[in-house]
């Protein structure tokens, strides 16, 4: 009896699906979605349905391969795989996917009406990631095709308040996508304060601010610092007469800099107001604290000593936004000249050639990349699903490296109870939790719910 076309159609699409995802990775993860591609083929045969012959030939024979992920492969990415196995849906004729960072502050008291049909825009049109609205503006990352991700920041700017977005776009390969897909909701996105960001679904957040500092008096609405552009920007962190301030946190300075950068060791954005003050003196404060009554002369000095007096500060972070704050706080205190890397480290990484950079090591960004390098390229860092911090491969090899639990940076700040609520959510993760899969980003197949429960049924049997 002749199959079903809809049994044909989805065990197809999955094999086509599994096949091109295959081809993006190398070997040992090749041998498992590969085994899962000729898994579909031979289930298709056994239920009387012909694959197509040219996705279950050549390119899979002569592999063996156990079906377990290996190591290198996550049970996430395993589990999204199948779940495309078995429902067919993905479809990669959209186009590839890009994310874009974006911000804009203005005055934006309304802020909170625009949650509900920014989120609903995003939905219709499968655009993943995080944005946060606040009275102070916008600030976003998202994933999407380029023709989604662009209706969406276009319904942003119909707002003329948000009119002339700051925006740093990144495209995702097709390696960077496969690997990526069919994450949870528990799983670490939005390792910071900059821009939540997740592969999986979007999410639309009303807060007071869209970068937390802590001080609402400092306005980047009303002054700013002066911004540079990347090109330029080697010279004025060249000269010794620059102060270079890299405003990012702890996690994010440890795995690349700006060459002869101050780290501020801060571990939220929050912390930076109270380094300066006990790190750093404008020129003004200085004079004012001179003319002074005599008697706190000699307090005066021992200051002068212990914080220093920069003629001219250069500050940059990730994308450009905590700077706008920085150098508005930096302002207030009195201090004359204060500069900001326009677009941040990835502008730079973008524009700046590698041969002629003053950039060292990688730069954590705030999604599932986790790092990326000259060029906007994928960086080499993974993520530590406890602690949300960057790891190296040389981190996990450390003893107190679990995936999913503990990494060397979080290990001693974790009590046992902590650890094993850990370890419970990553079994729980790793056997229900999968959310997305292939066609994450990308409009699904259109599949009637009567072959929904028909196809159930066949994989149940087989």
């Amino acid at each position: 009896m002749q199959s079903p076309p809809f049994l044909s159609f989805r065990t197809t699409a999955a094999a086509a699906a599994l096949k091109l995802l295959a081809s993006s990775f190398p070997n040992p993860k090749a041998c498992f979605l590969r085994s899962m591609t000729s898994n579909v083929a031979q289930k298709s045969i056994a239920s009387g349905v012909r694959p197509n012959t040219s996705l279950s030939q050549s390119p899979m024979q002569g592999v063996s391969c156990s079906g377990s992920p290996p190591a290198h492969v996550s049970s996430s990415t395993a589990c999204g795989l199948r779940n495309a196995m078995h429902e067919g849906t993905a479809d990669f004729s959209a186009g590839p996917l890009t994310v874009v960072s974006f911000y804009k502050f203005a005055d934006f008291p309304d802020h909170a009406d625009m949650r509900k049909p920014l989120k609903d825009l995003c939905e219709r049109e499968r655009v993943s990631g995080g944005i946060i609205l606040a009275p102070e503006g916008i600030n976003g990352s998202i994933c999407g095709t380029q023709e989604s991700v662009e209706k969406v920041l276009a319904f942003i700017q119909s707002d003329e308040r948000l009119n002339g977005l700051k925006e740093v776009e990144c495209p995702v390969s097709p390696e960077d996508e496969a690997i990526h897909h069919g994450h949870t909701s528990k799983s670490p996105l939005g390792a910071g304060e900059d821009a939540p960001f997740r592969w999986d679904h979007v999410r639309v957040k009303v807060k007071k601010e869209i970068v937390t500092l802590g001080m609402p008096a400092v306005s980047p609405i009303k002054r700013v610092g002066e911004y540079v552009n990347p090109k330029d920007w080697n010279k004025l962190i060249s000269d010794p007469n620059t102060m270079v301030i890299d405003v990012r946190n702890s996690y994010e300075t440890r795995i690349g800099r700006f060459k002869g950068a101050v780290d501020p060791s801060t571990d939220s954005f929050r912390e930076f107001p109270a380094w300066i003050d006990n790190h750093l003196q404008s020129a003004e404060s200085t004079s004012e604290r001179k003319e002074s009554a005599t008697n706190a002369i000699t307090n005066e000095i021992s200051m002068s000593e212990e914080r220093k007096v920069p003629p001219r500060v250069a500050m940059y972070c990730t994308g450009g936004i905590r700077c706008e704050k920085a150098s508005s706080f930096l302002l207030s205190k009195g201090f004359k000249e204060v500069y900001q890397l326009e677009g941040g480290i990835l502008k730079y990484l973008e524009e700046v050639p590698e041969a002629k950079s003053l950039w060292e090591g990688e730069c954590f960004v705030f999604d599932k990349r986790v790092s990326v390098e000259h060029g906007l390229t994928q960086g080499t860092f993974k993520l530590c699903y406890g602690c949300k911090q960057p790891v190296s491969d040389e981190d996990m090899e450390s003893p107190r490296w679990e995936y999913g639990v503990t990494c060397p940076y979080c290990y001693s700040n974790k009590s046992e109870e902590e650890k094993e609520r850990a370890r419970a959510r990553q079994r729980q993760f790793e056997t229900w939790g999968v959310i997305g899969g292939p066609d994450k980003g990308r409009r699904p197949t259109t599949v009637v719910n009567n072959d929904r429960k028909n196809s159930a049924s066949l994989t149940s049997s087989s």
